[in-house]
């Protein structure tokens, strides 16, 4: 008989598809107290469930008080956010119907450090880049690419530059 393989894939990896699914990370607390209750240790499940025995002793604790709702993840709470729901609210107002150069900003898009220097002028809370993303994500902004394309560039002569390079394209002096 043939030993059961799962190439290209981590134990770790398969811990992550597990903890990241709600219904998954209940469904394997259940599993573990099942065995609890036909009689297994704690300390022999530490084994396969890659948990320690405290947390096996919680989940009886929270299952015995709660049910499966004990065994759910509770919600964490985060860093209160700097910016208020108002605050939030008039910068998707802005973003959505107001242009940088309309704020004093020699742009006319929206950049992550154009939008990070306005909540600071505005609100005086600073960001760091990155977190400025974060906030656009929150407010249901999406990363959009520059194209590269002006529609006040005349096409005529975009043209004939490029006929130009392909002139001078190859030549060696």
């Amino acid at each position: 008989m043939q030993k059961l393989s799962i190439p290209n894939i981590t134990v770790e990896e398969l811990e992550g598809i597990l903890n990241s699914n709600p219904d998954y990370v209940v469904g394997s607390r259940i599993m573990a107290l099942i065995q609890i209750k036909k009689g297994l240790s704690s300390r022999k499940l530490e084994g396969l469930y890659y948990k320690s025995h405290s947390r096996f002793c919680v989940w009886v604790k929270n299952f015995n008080r709660d049910g499966v709702e004990g065994l759910k993840d509770k919600p964490r709470s985060g860093r209160k956010p700097r910016l208020d729901q108002g605050q939030q609210e008039v910068l998707r107002r802005v973003l959505t119907n107001n242009r940088p150069d309309e704020f004093g900003f020699n742009s006319a898009t929206w950049s992550g450090p154009l939008i990070g220097a306005y909540i600071k002028k505005t609100f005086g809370v600073e960001y760091q880049k990155a977190q400025v993303y974060n906030i656009l994500k929150a407010l249901g902004f999406s990363f959009q690419k520059a194209r590269g394309k002006y529609p006040e560039a005349d096409p005529v002569q975009q043209a004939a530059f490029v006929g130009s390079l392909k002139k001078t394209a190859g030549r060696t002096h």
